[in-house]
This record gives C-alpha cells, structure tokens and sequence, in this order.
C-alpha cells in the first residue's frame, strides 16, 4: 500500500527542496488556529460579516460619550505633545489591536488589511511558507501541528515544539501576528528554526527552505482486505467535495469497511467537516453544539441515513479543531473508533468580520461541544485504543555543522541514539550521553554502509543514517496506529 501524509523524518536535506506553509480555510465566521504564513486553522460557524464604519459617538452597545472622549484626548495628547510625530493610522491601527489583545484570547485578533488579503489567499489551500500551524502558549510560539506533507514535516518539526527565535530573531513576547511575519517569507529563502522540544531543555536548530505549495487536501487508496483509507489534511472550502469524490470511488471497489487518517490534521472550515461526517452520522443523531456565552446553544444534526460499514479515525497530538469535531462525531453518534494519541484540544470557535477599509478582526465567539455535550478545549479527544508510534517517529535532523562524538552529552545525542536502535544497532542507552557502546554502534553503522568507522557522526554519517530513517518511515508497515487500524477493522469484519 502507499505511504501518504505521515509524520515523516526531519531533515534538512529533504527541507531543501520544498518549504510550505499552509494556512486553513474559511468562508466566513471561523474556528481558527493561526499558522505560520499568517495560516489559519479555522472552523467557520457562519457567513463573514461586514461592518460599516461607525461614528464616534453613543450608540446601542457602543462606547459611550465619556469613553469616546477619554479615547480622543489620549490621541490628541500624542498627536500634539509626544516628542516626535506620529502616524495617525498607526495610532488608530494600534488602539484597535490594543481592544482585541486586552481579551488576552491567543485565538482573537486583529487583522490589517494585508493580512485579511493572505488569510483570504488560505482559504484556497494555496500557501507559502514552511508548512505548520501554530497558536500562542503563555506568550510562546508553539507548533499545533506541521502540516502533511510539507517541509516542517519533513524536517521534523513536531506538534508541540516551541518555536524560539527565526534567523536569529526571538519570538518570545510577540503578538501571533507578529511572529508569523517572521515565520513566514518569499519561496525559496530559508527559515532557521530555533526550537525547543516538549520536556527538554535543550534547543535545536532546523532549517526549512519556504516555497509556494498548492495543496491536496484529500487523498484516498484502498488497502488489503477491501479496506479504504481517506487521508484529510486539512478542511479547506472543497474538501467536503473531495472527501465525497473519493469515498463514492471506495464504495463503487467494494469497500467493506474505512480508516479516516486526521493525524496532524490542524483543522478548517466547520462547512466541510459538518459535509463530511454527515455521510456517517445516522439521521437526527447529533454532529455537534456551538455554546455561546449565554448559554445558548445551536445544536447540527444529521440528515443522512449513515453508513453500513465499520469505521475507524485516526488521530494524534497534531489532530485540532475540525479534525477533532469529525473525530467526536464519529465517535459518540456513528458508533465508529478512534485509534491513535489525543488530540489537541481546540475546542473554540472564531467569527471573522470584515471592516469597511479592509482590515478585520477574528473574535472567538463560542464553544463548540461534542455530540454528548461535552468541551474538548486543552483536554482533547481521548482515542477508544490508545496506540504509540516507534520511537524513531520522534527522530528530528542531525546537525551537520558539527561532528558529534565520545563523551558529549545533549538532545542531539540521544536523536542519533534513538535513531540507531531504531535502524537494528544497539547504542546501550537512549538518555544523551554518547558511551562507547554508542559509539560501536556508531562504528557498526559506518562500516556496514561504506563509511570510514570512526565512531563519529560526521556530516556523511548523519546525511547516511537521515537517508535510512526516510526509506524506514516510508514503510507504511512501520505505521504502528495505521496497522492498529487494519486489524481492528479486519477484526469487526471477520465477526
């Protein structure tokens, strides 16, 4: 069977040769988590409003005319005292950026006119950039998920890694927006990737090479046994359609049963989610809840007669927004299982509106809830069968600017550890100190494959064992969760 969309190695070797960034999609009112290239994961939950500008004075739920006064003597007094000159628009830019940041909501903001253009351009699933969503995790730039396919992914960037300086420039303290400008860039340069890994204090260098990608975001195949695999690797405006092309191809081969892979799958527009788990949702059965402040609730329900075949989702860490309200739908109302890691947990939803001068602002204005009615914000969807990946799915690139030897300690150490053990060479241990166990295996390797048997990993040996690692993830038979899947499904077919 083929091999598509999964967490692949890192390096930058095969970094060189694309560089992505995909941002979601939307059509109006949107569940979003930004993403680098200005990208937006988003779940859209209506149609995109317009609001013509306003008067400074009293209206129905406006500002009063005490704060509108307030609001003007401030910018007088900077206009006329502050000690240089000012810009008027970025004065009136800033006090609205200043509005929304107040909320202290990392999924609110303010968008100028530029960036409505760029989020607008995502919606087509056409991006540049280096490929991974990220949000804003007490004032860090932290990956939700590299997208599929894409450079970050092949370069090993991972979902929860911490995004710390680009080309030498800290994003600590910088607004999402603020950071994704630096993220992002013109097809072809590079983005030198500060990063630190989940539960390590060691930072590491990845380089991605940013391109101009048009994305795909539904691939199908059918496996063994007449089982259908469907690859969702995002919700963009079309992948409804598409998702409905390749499974009606499945039916008409004589599929029997399907796995739906929403593995680091960032998320996208509630449309096409909502199109898409209808098909398997029996008729009046809940798809989900959107919760207001209030406490009112719209409730979507199905109209569909669902499926006679057993369904599996895979899901991981990457796994957000979308990809978890098709996850909890399938899960709770279509009797169908999820194998995999738990999601990520975005379980808010954006509205995007549109201002009369082009700018907008992106404001989270519910909840949306599982068809049971429960919240999966910062909590996730927990899998029915809990299935971890080989160790070498958490291998990233190997520095090539240095030679790593006897007696050094540190992150990179146990990369190449766990890369070893997991090509068949026993390095004595995994924990970072580079024994001379590690360092006979280190030799074995090099001899075994042409190389002078140092026991050093110099640039060829690394460029060797990165070569090695992407023949091994490329076996769709070393896919732990999709294997878990087949027999499972194998399993409900043969009873």
């Amino acid at each position: 069977m083929k091999f598509k969309g999964r967490t692949v190695f890192a390096f930058m070797l095969l970094a060189m040769f694309a560089g992505s960034i995909l941002t979601l999609t939307m059509a109006g009112p949107l569940d979003t988590l930004k993403g680098l290239n200005a990208s937006v994961v988003a779940t859209v939950a209506g149609g995109t409003e317009t609001v013509e500008g306003t008067k400074p004075s009293v209206r129905k739920n406006g500002l009063t005319d005490e704060e509108v006064s307030k609001l003007s003597t401030v910018y007088e007094l900077l206009e006329t005292r502050y000690y240089e000159s000012v810009d008027r628009k970025t004065l009136i830019e800033g006090a609205i950026d200043g509005l929304v940041q107040a909320l202290e909501d990392p999924y609110s903001e303010y968008l100028d006119k530029e960036e409505v253009e760029s989020f607008s351009e995502h919606i087509n699933s056409s991006f540049s950039g280096i490929g991974a969503e990220v949000t804003l995790q007490d004032g860090q730039v932290v990956i939700v998920s590299p997208i599929k396919n894409s450079p970050a992914e092949r370069a090993g960037l991972m979902a929860g890694d911490i995004i710390l300086s680009v080309n030498g420039e800290p994003l600590q303290g910088l607004e999402l927006t603020d950071a994704v400008g630096k993220i992002r860039g013109p097809k072809g340069t590079q983005a030198k990737l500060n990063i630190q890994r989940k539960g390590s204090a060691i930072t590491m260098e990845i380089v991605v090479v940013r391109d101009d990608i048009s994305v795909e975001t539904v691939s199908a195949e059918m496996l063994e046994n007449d089982i259908g695999l469907i690859d969702i690797r995002q919700f963009a405006v079309n992948t409804g359609a598409r998702f409905a092309e390749e499974l009606a191809k499945l039916e008409r081969s004589g599929m029997k049963g399907l796995i739906i892979d929403v593995r680091n799958n960032p998320g996208g527009v509630v449309d096409a989610v909502q199109t898409i788990a209808e098909q398997f949702v029996p008729k009046g059965k809940t798809i989900m809840h959107l919760e207001y402040r209030d406490g009112k609730r719209d409730q979507t329900t199905s109209n569909s007669d669902g499926k006679p075949y057993p369904v599996v989702v895979l899901i991981n860490e990457g796994s957000a927004s979308a990809s978890e309200i098709l996850a909890a739908a399938i899960q709770e109302s279509a009797g169908g299982t999820l194998i995999g890691k738990k999601t990520f947990g975005k379980g808010l939803v954006q509205s995007s509106v549109d201002l009369h001068d082009g700018s907008g602002v992106k404001l989270t204005i519910a909840k949306w809830l599982t068809p049971d009615g429960d919240t999966i914000h910062e909590s996730g969807v927990q899998p029915d069968l809990e299935v971890e990946q080989p160790k070498l799915f958490e291998a990233v690139a190997i520095p090539k600017d240095k030679a790593l030897a006897f007696d050094m300690v540190g992150d990179e150490i146990r990369n190449v550890q766990v890369i070893l053990e997991g090509l068949g060479y026993e390095p004595g241990r995994t924990d970072g100190y580079f024994s001379e166990k590690t360092k006979e295996a280190v030799s074995a390797f090099q001899k075994d494959h042409g190389l002078s048997a140092n026991g050093t990993v110099n640039k060829e040996t690394a460029t060797k064992l990165e070569e090695l690692v992407v023949q091994h993830y490329l076996d769709p038979a070393h896919d732990a969760q999709l294997r878990a899947a087949v027999q499972h499904l194998q399993k409900m077919l043969a009873d």
